[in-house]
């Protein structure tokens, strides 16, 4: 199909008498006003328009890029992006039924196909000689290019394997148009070339759907924000804190727990990638400690997950490292977390729960250091319960609160002599039901393994006392995996 049938086909007779700037801003003009103002068959349209970019000789694309082209072109493609938008929510919930995207991913791929015959003649152009208006014009685009492909790359009710294989073809695609060498780089920029990045016009294009009062209405714009967001690390995220730390906070504020989790999954990622200076400057820390604080009187297991990490994360930004605190050491806010952690695991009832506090128990005991031992009592009652309640058929939560108790040995030893009772009988006890339990004989092995190696620690807390007591034990009464274990205590290097 040559480019005069196409043309004709979309009703474009102005451009097809002569070659140049005027021909290329009447034909996107009249497909632009084609398209809007049709009821129906914008598929048809779509697909010409697709056929034009594919078979138009450069010059008659790129005549020669001023304003007005620039603006012509960019006034399309905002056009063809607003079709394949989502249909607008007006619910509290911020979420519609499936049935409402029903059409979205035929459209989505319809619009990101045409959309890649444009970025790739761009291409063509930049790569055939290096005109700085023609660059121009790719910069302009690649903002409104990377938001629809973005919004429909990632695995959601509006899109289909179809739509996000386009997508990703249209993203790779923007990433050759913008010369960079991956995603990163171009949103990032190239410092070393003193190119910046297109982050800036793309949060800048987000920014009005990002505010308390929209930014429910379309759901996908806060999946586009964090997906970008994760993208950019460190130096670069810096120069945009004061554009993704306020929405990454307001999602993260929500009522709903999908949103809280995907808020503090951002904000987690803004602590790890910013400095600590800029993220005490204004408060910042502060505020975000108290949201992340108030997070852990939740039960929801997702969002714990994700809270207990970045909270551990900041408290590293606000609080001097152990090491580093004068004497007296004075509580701080990993003891308020700590405490306020510790009272939760003890009445905890939900395994997965347990789970996830027993993971990252051990966690706040590095970072707490020598400061644990203002919590040993409660820590000794969480330690002993949660060694008592089986977890089949991975005992997640038990290996985890037994590397706790090793690391509070190691730590805070000169305090455990007088714990040391309790805790031995409570892992003697924990040996016999393990050897009596059906569990994967490698699994009941770590088990085993890990009690021992607590047990031995004991000892030497206890000063080998431990060992004295052990020695007395009646061989005849003990299941024989306990016995093994028994003996590597006894036969342990001896306290000096």
């Amino acid at each position: 199909m040559d480019l005069a049938h196409i043309l004709r086909e979309l009703n474009i007779t102005e451009a097809s008498d002569a070659a140049g700037s005027c021909s290329v801003l009447a034909a996107l003009g009249r497909i632009c006003e084609r398209f809007e103002n049709a009821a129906e068959g914008q598929g048809r349209i779509l697909e010409d328009t697709a056929e034009m970019f594919t078979i138009s000789p450069l010059t008659l694309l790129f005549p020669e890029v001023n304003t007005d082209l620039r603006g012509a072109y960019l006034d399309l493609v905002n056009s063809l992006s607003r079709y394949a938008a989502l249909p607008v929510c007006d619910t509290d919930s911020g979420t519609l039924p499936a049935k409402s995207y029903e059409d979205i991913p035929t459209k989505a791929r319809a619009v990101c196909t045409t959309l890649l015959a444009l970025s790739v003649q761009i291409e063509k152009a930049l790569n055939n000689e290096n005109n700085p208006s023609v660059k121009s014009l790719a910069r302009t685009l690649a903002p409104t290019f990377c938001i629809l492909s973005i919004t429909h790359l990632q695995e959601q009710l509006w899109t289909s394997a179809a739509s996000r294989k386009s997508a990703l073809q249209l993203l790779s695609s923007v990433v050759r148009m913008s010369g960079s060498k991956s995603v990163q780089e171009m949103l990032s920029g190239r410092p070393d070339e003193d190119e910046r990045g297109v982050l800036g016009p793309i949060l800048d294009t987000l920014q009005p759907e990002l505010t308390k009062e929209c930014w429910k209405r379309n759901q996908a714009v806060k999946h586009v924000f964090s997906w970008l967001l994760v993208q950019i690390r460190r130096p670069w995220l810096t120069e945009y804190l004061e554009k993704v730390f306020p929405p990454s906070l307001l999602i993260s504020d929500d009522y709903r727990t999908e949103n809280k989790v995907l808020g503090v999954h951002c904000l987690h990622h803004i602590v790890l990638n910013v400095p600590a200076a800029d993220l005490r400057q204004f408060n910042r820390a502060q505020v975000l400690y108290h949201a992340l604080f108030n997070h852990l009187y939740t039960s929801e297991t997702p969002l714990i997950q994700v809270v207990l990490p970045c909270l551990l994360d900041l408290l590293s930004v606000i609080e001097k490292a152990p090491a580093h605190v004068g004497l007296p050491r004075k509580p701080n806010r990993f003891d308020d977390a700590l405490r306020l952690m510790l009272t939760h695991m003890e009445m905890e009832h939900k395994l997965d729960l347990r789970r996830v506090y027993a993971s990252n128990l051990v966690l706040f005991i590095e970072r707490i250091g020598i400061g644990i031992i203002r919590h040993l009592k409660r820590l000794e009652r969480v330690i002993l319960g949660y060694l008592e309640v089986s977890d089949a058929p991975e005992e997640k939560a038990r290996l985890s609160i037994m590397d706790a108790l090793k690391k509070t040995l190691q730590i805070a030893w000169p305090r455990m002599e007088r714990r040391v009772d309790s805790l031995a009988r409570s892992l003697l006890k924990f040996l016999v039901n393990v050897s009596s339990d059906s569990l994967h004989s490698q699994l009941k092995e770590q088990l085993m393994t890990k009690a021992t190696h607590c047990l031995i620690l004991l000892d030497h807390c206890s000063k080998g006392k431990l060992q004295t007591l052990l020695r007395e034990v009646d061989s005849s009464c003990v299941p024989d995996h306990v016995l093994k274990c028994i003996q590597q205590v006894t036969a342990a290097t001896p306290y000096e």
